[in-house]
């Protein structure tokens, strides 16, 4: 696996668009690892200090994850090096897709990412640019349909992932009208627990799980774990957090997910972020999902966690151990050899497997369709590893063999 990875990690990306804004200090690269299948995929990301090379690592990312969600095409991603805070987002966001508009009509299909909204901002800027959808640049390079067929497919796919939730077994408010993108991915990361336990034994009713990061995908990762009976012990995110040993109720975590403000944790009872930070990794718990951003746990930290009975970890969060290495660095290794690690490409796999899902040719369009489409090719990876390492550890390894030995 090591050499595959190392092999891969090495290749030279097939193509890296660069600009710099006029306008403003912002800039922006799209990186494309490869033209695999003819197209590419991946979001786009804006923050302060970002860099190319970031850029260049989520784009391999994506070409793994795309080995499990389909379809089979290349990785790529955007990122703009800009606050999103600034008043100006809004038109540095709209000189970046004028630009990149060729790529997106072309071979490359993107989304929302990290500070960049896929309803509100990817969606409308990119149809400013004439482009018929962010993903039209993965109809036409890789599926090449007519153009009636690319219309429906496209139109189905414009409904789809805006489609606001109508089933109370999906949703913590209908009347709230969340949408599949709200809440997707972590259900994705929630079923990954679930899929586990099913397969290599054990049932996640009962056990303990701590969360970090409470935005989008930790709120709904919480909220899906919880109804499947888990016991939430602890959340944290940059705000603070909240102990619960006994575990918070269903309906204590489905007010907590209502009561957020954007991506931030809102309680009355918040302790701290210093002081939630000291104790919250040795109380115990089975269960551990990393939502927040990228490259935050530490060596310190897991070994606490798994010195406090954690049996498994399903990454919400691309890469979320600090290490500098692209893939599979110190941290992470040392983790997937000690406990049962899902690797971020399986469990936070499910918006870009509902991309998948609703570029196919006449989906159903029902809420259970697409939450168990998701859930299906969760299951599907994560039997894979089975078949090929029955133990409990080196899930992430295995995982990884698997993917690249399709890329290489």
């Amino acid at each position: 696996m090591k050499e595959l990875l190392k092999k891969y990690e090495n290749k030279e990306p097939e193509i890296v668009f660069n600009w710099k804004d006029p306008e403003t200090y912002a800039e922006g690269w799209t990186v494309i690892n490869s033209l695999r299948g003819g197209a590419a995929g991946g979001g786009t990301r804006m923050r302060n200090g970002l860099d190319m090379n970031e850029v260049l690592s989520l784009a391999k990312t994506m070409e793994i994850k795309f080995t499990v969600s389909g379809p089979a095409i290349g990785g790529a991603k955007s990122g703009i090096n800009f606050d999103p805070k600034d008043p100006r987002k809004k038109e540095v966001l709209e000189r970046w897709y004028a630009a990149v508009s060729p790529l997106l009509k072309s071979y490359y299909g993107t989304g929302g990412d990290l500070n960049v909204d896929e309803i509100h901002e990817v969606i409308p800027i990119t149809e400013e640019s004439g482009v018929w959808h962010p993903q039209e640049g993965v109809f036409n390079g890789h599926f090449k349909p007519s153009e009636a067929d690319k219309i429906n497919r496209i139109g189905q796919l414009r409904h789809g992932v805006i489609k606001v939730i109508e089933s109370p077994e999906y949703s913590p408010d209908v009347l709230r009208k969340y949408t599949v993108a709200d809440m997707i991915t972590g259900f994705g990361v929630a079923e990954a627990v679930k899929q586990y336990y099913d397969i290599y034994g054990g049932s996640v009713k009962g056990k303990r799980a701590v969360i970090q990061g409470f935005g989008n995908v930790g709120a709904a990762a919480a909220f899906y774990l919880s109804q499947m009976g888990a016991k939430i012990v602890g959340i944290i995110d940059a705000a603070g957090g909240l102990i619960n040993e006994e575990g918070f109720t269903f309906e204590e975590i489905t007010s907590l997910f209502l009561a957020k403000k954007g991506n931030t944790l809102v309680s009355n009872d918040l302790i701290p972020f210093e002081e939630v930070n000291e104790i919250i990794w040795s109380i115990e718990t089975e269960i551990f999902a990393p939502c927040a951003a990228s490259r935050l746990i530490t060596l310190h930290q897991i070994d606490q966690m798994i010195d406090s009975g954690l049996e498994v970890i399903s990454c919400g969060a691309n890469v979320p151990f600090a290490d500098k290495e692209i893939f599979f660095g110190p941290i992470m290794e040392h983790t997937d050899y000690r406990v049962s690690l899902i690797p971020d490409f399986i469990s936070n796999c499910g918006m870009a497997r509902v991309f998948a899902y609703f570029m196919e040719r006449k989906v159903q369009m029902t809420d259970e369709a697409i939450f168990k489409d998701t859930s299906n090719i969760i299951k599907e990876a994560l039997q894979k590893v089975y078949n090929k390492n029955k133990l409990k550890t080196e899930i992430s390894a295995t995982a990884y063999e698997i993917a690249l030995t399709q890329l290489i």
